[in-house]
């Protein structure tokens, strides 16, 4: 069930381990909607919340992405409220479910240290567009091209969101360099309830309806 808020009204339910996903309006972002067929065009997770800003002594959420933003590339952890602010698009935060939240807390130690050790590592042009064209995957010349093997040296969004919800315990045995922003988005391990951040009301299709164990693994 989609809500729309504001951001400074829900920012406080916010945890660790829940998953903002974008909509961008560059021409990007307006490729990987076509070859997706979704909305979702980039995806972060939420690492940190009320940490303190020291100019203000307010507290904020920190998420962490594999991105290109504010002059810099690769993996970065950037201030939520600074990304809703900026970002030319919609955003949607999707809150991990019961069953989730159960498995993140009991394994959120290993979670932490794997997210941490991938801050600063490149940013993965060529797998992204690899796992946006799922299409060509089973044909017989050009699937080796856009089928991914796992590759960990460099990152891009949903690949580095996807192993981190496999650490976390979240997802099982996923070729997380096949998985696309919209593929989080579809996993089943979030609330039913969601709320669009930023844009006007746009439903993510097929949320939170598709088992995200043994995703994108070739039998």
């Amino acid at each position: 069930m989609l809500e729309q808020q504001k951001y400074h009204h829900i920012r406080e339910q916010m945890r660790p381990g829940d998953i903002i996903a974008f909509g961008g309006n560059s021409l990007f972002s307006r490729w990987t909607k076509l070859t997706t067929r979704s909305a979702v065009t980039h995806i972060a997770i939420v690492m940190q919340t009320k940490m303190r800003d020291e100019a203000s002594g307010r507290y904020f959420n920190q998420v962490m992405e594999a991105t290109v933003y504010d002059g810099k590339k690769g993996v970065m952890t950037n201030r939520l409220s600074e990304r809703v602010h900026t970002y030319d698009g919609d955003m949607w935060w999707l809150p991990l479910g019961e069953s989730a939240r159960d498995m993140f807390e009991q394994n959120k130690r290993d979670f932490f240290n794997f997210m941490f050790d991938q801050e600063g590592k490149a940013y993965d042009v060529l797998q992204l567009f690899g796992s946006a064209v799922d299409a060509l995957d089973s044909h017989p010349i050009l699937g080796s091209i856009s089928y991914n093997q796992e590759d960990f040296s460099s990152w891009f969004c949903s690949e580095l969101i996807a192993e981190g919800l496999e650490t976390a315990g979240i997802i099982n045995s996923v070729n997380a360099s096949e998985v696309t922003p919209v593929d989080i988005c579809r996993f089943s391990i979030f609330e039913q309830r969601y709320v669009q951040l930023k844009g006007e009301a746009r439903p993510i299709a097929g949320f939170n309806t598709q088992l995200a164990d043994n995703w994108g693994q070739v039998c």
